[in-house]
């Protein structure tokens, strides 16, 4: 039985397909999400989502959002989400190195803390899902369970 899995943001849709596996950063850790789950709702944190199907695994890079689940259908709301084949790295590792600098300049009343933390989190996010990418080789899947050996980064 397939699980159906929608990931939408304000702009647009972003992923709709027929997935076996989710696996979602919530906010009170890491989460699998197999089809006939009991319905669930919970909030979404900054990081990496990934969806399996078979041998291909696809990598998202959220921040923050929503994810509701029923037993045949997920829907994340998210507040932003990329593909990670979509994650230009330099332009990422610009807006860390922005997003640093803005930090750092925290004695200047005119920088917005929150919103610097922010833009850093989520260059930081990308950064890391495009380097996993590469070191998986593409779209491959790893041969782990999900919630067993995963990084604690």
């Amino acid at each position: 039985m397939p699980l159906k899995l929608d990931i939408v943001t304000v702009e647009r849709l972003v992923y709709s397909e027929d997935v076996d596996i989710v696996i979602a950063p919530g906010i009170s850790g890491e989460m699998g999400i197999l089809p006939r789950h009991a319905p669930l709702l919970t909030a979404l944190t900054y990081g990496e989502l990934r969806v399996r199907r078979g041998d291909d695994e696809n990598s998202f890079a959220i921040s923050g959002g929503f994810m509701e689940v029923q037993p045949d259908h997920v829907t994340v709301l998210a507040d932003t989400a990329e593909r990670a084949e979509e994650i230009d790295l330099e332009r990422a590792e610009a807006a860390r190195r922005r997003a640093e600098e803005r930090l750092e300049t925290m004695a200047d009343e005119t920088v917005d803390f929150a919103k610097a933390e922010s833009a850093l989190r989520r260059s930081i996010i990308r950064i890391k899902i495009v380097e996993a990418r590469r070191r998986r080789g593409g779209r491959r899947a790893e041969t782990r369970r999900p919630g067993i050996n995963t990084p604690s980064e």
